[in-house]
């Protein structure tokens, strides 16, 4: 049996039905009156044979079907977006804003996006980087690199890591002996934490047994990218996301003493705020971009 596409129109309006949880705000976005919008809503539910959205006295909410077919529809408008740039090209003259927290910025981005403009040379890419990233200023973000749990109601997030970090000293601090017990020794002597993610070494601690004892005061900085020249300048030892310290590490600046990992929960994600017109291809296409570009290192 065959069954009918949706009308495609009606598709569009509740992806961004379902992105903004809004009728209004969704209307306002795709140049329709509210009215416009929820007749396109009651059509595609009339066809699926399901209500989408629970209608309520202070807005919408999606149905447990809306829930499950919202990101099936977000795929396939996104997959529709990649195919028409891979066969159509980029027009030239597009400009993306991308939001990037600032270690990923200086350490990682530079590469990535020197290939994003070889390859898609009439695309211009104007970044933005806070140390902290809040929704502060974000309105016309099209892209943001965020670092953190993931859990961001507004933003549709996709993880560009895997929640590892490596421990780092100095190149001229040879490991002697038991390379657990060496690294306890320097991280004892000249511990280099950086805001937020104080916990780390306490975690490493508990990972390799080490002895319930404080960590040193040491030097406390605001981002990675401090913490890393910090411990290339020997002036400590410092847990650093494995995203960060790669280009550090083939120059020999640093030093991961014997493989040692630390996993844990935060990382680096792409997103897009779900807040934002309809997303336009040229995006997704450096979304998808920057998520290859992380897996090659």
């Amino acid at each position: 049996m065959t069954t009918s596409f949706p009308h495609l129109p009606w598709v569009r309006t509740f992806e961004a039905c379902a992105r903004h949880r809004s009728f209004a705000r969704a209307a306002d976005e795709l140049g329709l009156t509210p009215a416009a919008v929820g007749q396109h809503i009651r059509h595609l539910e009339a066809q699926l044979g399901f209500a989408l959205f629970k209608r309520m006295a202070r807005g919408i909410a999606l149905t447990p079907i809306g829930r499950d077919y919202a990101p099936i529809v977000t795929g396939l408008l996104d997959d529709f977006a990649a195919g028409t740039v891979a066969l159509f090209g980029i027009h030239s003259g597009r400009t993306i804003t991308l939001r990037c927290v600032a270690s990923f910025a200086s350490l990682r981005l530079p590469r990535i996006l020197h290939r994003f403009a070889q390859a898609y040379p009439g695309v211009s890419v104007q970044v933005q980087t806070p140390v902290w990233s809040d929704d502060a200023d974000a309105t016309h973000v099209d892209l943001e690199v965020r670092y953190g749990s993931g859990l961001w109601p507004d933003y549709d997030a996709i993880a560009l890591s895997e929640g590892i970090s490596y421990p780092l000293c100095p190149p001229g601090n040879a490991m002697v002996g038991d390379t657990s017990t060496a690294l306890y020794a320097l991280a004892r002597q000249a511990p280099i934490h950086i805001l937020g993610m104080e916990n780390l070494w306490r975690k490493l601690a508990v990972q390799l047994g080490w002895p319930e004892q404080e960590m040193q005061a040491g030097i406390t900085v605001d981002t990675s990218a401090i913490a890393l020249e910090l411990v290339a300048a020997g002036a400590g030892s410092a847990i650093i996301d494995a995203q960060l310290c790669h280009l550090h590490l083939e120059r020999g600046l640093v030093v991961h003493p014997g493989g040692i990992a630390l996993r844990h929960e935060q990382r680096h994600y792409i997103c897009i705020p779900r807040t934002s017109h309809i997303t336009r291809p040229e995006v997704l296409v450096l979304r998808d971009w920057i998520r290859a570009q992380t897996d090659q290192r």
